[in-house]
């Protein structure tokens, strides 16, 4: 009896010390609302959409004290579609986040797998008051589509925090067979925090060749001959300053080479539908972002942005004019309205979507519930 005890002691201690070395945490959301688009070629559009205020998702995050200051750190993060109950992506399990890496205070951390960009961070985490989030979502017209989002096959490295500086690389290979240099893609980003500013200048460089028996990323075809496009490059300025009865917002992008500034959706908001191949705009823009966000009341908060696209070779611009508005019934719990018009000018095609959808028309409407877990 007394052996007994004893051992079920040795492994309890055992057990506590393991669990204060180590701990795997589950973590997700769930959202839905009701979207009603206008001005498509289908006309309105009304339906329920899951991931309108932030992608519905479960997740797996996890660490590992290592000693002497470095740990183990791992992230798989898998999206779905509340509406339905399927896979937001069909055919990929983790298709959000899939890495592991190091981790130190002192030296910082250095992750491999599928991760996000460092420009698509700056524009939803500083540049955007909506956070990348319902109809006002800054997405609809500045360069996230694609691989602008994520990169698979990727090598990250985050800088700790020095007198309010840090920053981020990241390296994505292409993995195309005969050529290293098609398809890869890098990125960096510098950001500084200093109270209530926020500032942060990210760049993207993202090679558009494609090797033959390789999938085209515009057509959605395998290439039999292969394509020789270039680079695009993406680089962007994000500022915040939260002056606590508002938080101002302001950004300024550059956007050059070939798919620098795809259109987020997939028809014209005149009714004509664009071919894949017919879905570049132009190869020289600018984009402008102003926006801002205040709380009203205990639990509330206001949001609203305008942001202007700047076509330099063919004139076709456009302007977004977006709002919205935030009820926290709990810490976890909230809901939310929005609406987002888009101005588009010559040939522009940009339409108006939202966290998880590109939409149909110039315009749209959302109200919804989100819930974090």
């Amino acid at each position: 009896m007394k052996k007994s005890i004893i051992s079920l002691a040795v492994l309890a201690a055992a057990s506590n010390v393991a669990m204060a070395q180590s701990s795997v945490t589950i973590y997700g959301q769930i959202d839905a609302g009701f979207v009603s688009e206008h001005g498509g070629k289908n006309g309105a559009v009304n339906k329920v959409s899951s991931g309108v205020g932030g992608n519905s998702r479960i997740g797996f995050k996890g660490v590992e004290d290592l000693g002497n200051g470095l740990q183990t750190v791992f992230v798989l993060e898998s999206g779905f579609n509340e509406d339905t109950g399927t896979q937001d992506t069909s055919g990929s399990l983790f298709n959000r986040q899939a890495y592991v890496g190091l981790a130190s205070a002192t030296a910082g951390t250095v992750t491999l797998g599928r991760q996000y960009t460092p420009l698509y961070t700056t524009i939803v985490n500083v540049a955007d008051p909506f956070g990348g989030n319902y109809a006002g979502t800054a997405k609809n017209l500045l360069p996230t589509a694609g691989s602008n989002t994520r990169t698979s096959n990727t090598l990250m490295y985050t800088s700790p925090t020095a007198y309010g500086f840090s920053g981020e690389a990241a390296y994505a290979a292409g993995e195309q067979a005969g050529d290293n240099t098609a398809g890869r893609q890098w990125g960096a980003a510098a950001t500084y925090k200093n109270g209530p500013l926020v500032a942060k200048l990210a760049y993207n460089s993202r090679n558009n060749d494609v090797q033959p028996g390789q999938i085209d990323p515009v057509t959605g075809l395998t290439s039999t001959t292969g394509q020789a496009r270039g680079n695009s490059k993406n680089t962007i300025l994000a500022v915040n300053y939260d002056f606590q009865i508002v938080k101002a917002y302001a950004s300024y992008g550059v956007n050059k080479g070939f798919n620098s500034s795809a259109y987020n959706g997939s028809t014209t908001v005149a009714g004509t539908a664009y071919s894949n191949t017919q879905q570049i705009a132009s190869q020289d823009t600018r984009d402008e972002l102003l926006g801002l966000s205040a709380p009203v009341g205990l639990n509330g908060t206001v949001m609203a942005s305008v942001i202007h696209k700047e076509d330099r070779i063919g004139g076709n611009d456009a302007n977004q004019y977006g709002v919205g508005y935030s009820y926290a019934l709990s810490k976890r719990t909230s809901a939310y309205i929005a609406y987002a018009h888009i101005n588009n000018h010559g040939t522009a095609a940009y339409t108006v979507g939202n966290n998880n959808e590109v939409g149909t028309g110039d315009s749209a409407y959302n109200i919804g519930l989100h819930h974090a877990f």
